[in-house]
């Protein structure tokens, strides 16, 4: 009866059993069952376990494994050279192979970059290594990312360090063997350059051969402190006139403007005719001389004095109208320079804001410390003034902007410094603090708006430090009337112009040749050329 109902059974389930007991099988014969049946009988004992399904068969399921995260394998840190947006792909591992969204989700940099659904992560801004934008001014960004396949995610904090390239600029070393060299200047129509040494001689250099040889020797002059022949700036017509204009401190210590012109047997240069176009008392202090002069795009010459020296501008020179000490002065040619007992070639511009009284008709502009070098650039004149204690500036002065006042001393930059201000002072267009870092230095050197065949210096404004040795460089359209651009906007241009021989460490002054080449000028004994790569 029990193999009956386990066979009905098969019918509906698939079925186990296993016989527990002392017993190999069941009872066989009448008298085995018999005994069976007595009390105390053992018998063994049937477990049916049993396993049904609708269908007469079944399987026993597989669990489900629980979602695992996604991960990067993407690295933690990169470099990228400057001037590129793409910067970083981002690379992560699911192990269920799903989809994967990544996402910016922090980071102190996080707001200069964008994410694509591939991962590729892009500077908003083609970053500069001149001009870090980085939250702590390294150039070392950093942004933190997400990937998330819709339950799980995964984070990582990378660093893209951007890296400087030399952007197409070589500086090579032309000339060597200077004795303090103070400028250099173009020869209209010629290959080679002037160079001006401190002692007051005129050199001339040969770039393309290092060749060097004496000009001229310009005599009866200062060299103490900051004395000696400090500028030069030949005629608008030197090809035909053969005149050359220099800044001077004679024995005095007094300021002249002289011009040289070439003897009549053609070997040399005299100060024969009308030698000295203006002078300047200048004798208490070697210091503040200025030195700059140059001719604007109107045929006037313009001159750049300094205070007089002294800390502070102790006689007040740079605000009182009536000193040529502290000013721009504009001087044009005289259209009848034979009127008087002795000829007179140049005269106070009668446009200057003091023609008719109030001042000195020679000024332009005034309230400067010690413009030591400017240059024009579509007629405005940038320049740099030599700070006292606390900041360096850069000024523009425009056409139309005759009696400017910059300020000094009642402000160094745009910081009091003594006395209380008058209205209407004009701020600088951008100025820098004394220090040691990378954006800052203590004593500016005035440079130019880059014309030469650098591509990515066109446009440019490059200038740099006496003390500090740093180069920088700023785009034009960034030097604005009535604005003062802060120095965190400069490009650091030190690797950049670290040049072929030699060393660029006492920047005394920059400089053109005829072409608009631009050179620079280390006070130790070297010029350089700024080219192409």
């Amino acid at each position: 009866m029990f193999r009956r109902q386990i066979d009905r059974s098969r019918h509906l389930c698939r079925s186990f059993f296993f016989i527990l007991g002392n017993y190999p099988e069941y009872p066989r014969t009448s008298v085995e069952r018999t005994n069976a049946m007595r009390p105390g009988a053992v018998f063994p004992v049937l477990l049916l376990l049993t396993a049904c399904g609708g269908s007469g068969s079944s399987s026993t399921p597989t669990p489900s494994q629980p979602n695992q995260a996604p991960s990067f394998t993407s690295p933690t840190a990169v470099s990228v050279t400057e001037n590129r947006r793409d910067a970083y792909r981002a690379v992560a591992n699911d192990p269920e192979k799903g989809s994967l969204t990544y996402s910016i989700s922090g980071g102190a940099d996080a707001a200069r970059f964008s994410l694509s659904s591939a991962g590729l992560l892009s500077f908003l801004i083609s970053p500069s290594f001149e001009t870090p934008e980085d939250a702590d001014g390294d150039n070392v960004y950093v942004v933190q990312l997400s990937v998330s396949d819709g339950q799980l995610s995964d984070t990582i904090t990378v660093q893209i360090t951007v890296t400087d390239t030399r952007e197409g600029i070589q500086v090579r070393r032309v000339g060597a063997g200077f004795d303090q060299p103070l400028y250099v200047a173009p020869i209209p129509g010629d290959t080679r350059v002037f160079v001006l040494e401190k002692g007051g001689n005129i050199m001339i250099l040969d770039p393309s051969t290092g060749s060097k040889g004496l000009f001229a020797a310009v005599s009866d002059i200062s060299t103490d402190g900051e004395r000696g022949l400090l500028g030069l700036a030949a005629s608008p017509t030197f090809q035909t006139d053969d005149t050359l204009f220099v800044f001077v401190t004679n024995t005095e210590g007094d300021l002249q403007i002289r011009t040289y012109h070439r003897g009549l047997d053609g070997r040399g240069y005299q100060s024969t005719i009308a030698p000295v176009v203006l002078q300047i008392e200048h004798s208490e202090f070697s210091n503040n001389n200025g030195g700059w002069l140059g001719f604007g795009p109107d045929g006037d010459l313009y001159i750049a004095t300094g205070d007089g020296g002294g800390d502070g501008d102790p006689r007040n020179n740079a605000q009182d109208p009536f000193s040529l000490l502290g000013k721009i002065l504009r001087l044009t040619r005289n259209p009848d320079p034979y009127a008087g007992a002795a000829p007179v070639f140049w005269i106070p511009s009668p446009d200057n804001p003091f023609a008719n009284g109030g001042g000195a008709p020679e000024v332009f502009a005034y309230g400067l410390r010690n413009p030591f070098r400017a240059s024009f650039h579509n007629g405005e004149l940038l320049i740099g003034d030599v700070g006292q204690d606390m900041v360096e500036e850069v000024d523009l002065l425009r056409p139309k902007d005759a009696g400017a006042n910059f300020g000094w001393p009642f402000r160094e930059g745009t910081r009091a410094f003594r006395g209380n201000p008058p209205t209407g002072l004009v701020d600088p267009v951008t100025q820098y603090l004394h220090g040691a870092g990378p954006k800052e230095g203590g004593s500016i050197t005035g440079g130019y708006v880059y014309r030469g065949p650098v591509d990515s210096l066109v446009g440019h404004y490059v200038f740099g430090d006496f003390v500090s040795g740093n180069i920088w460089t700023v785009t034009t359209g960034l030097l604005r009337p009535g604005e003062v651009l802060a120095s965190n906007r400069y490009e650091l241009r030190n690797s950049d112009f670290t040049p072929d021989r030699g060393s660029i460490d006492r920047l005394v002054s920059f400089g053109e040749d005829a072409v608009e080449n631009l050179y620079i000028v280390d006070f130790d004994v070297e010029i350089f050329i700024v080219g192409k790569s």
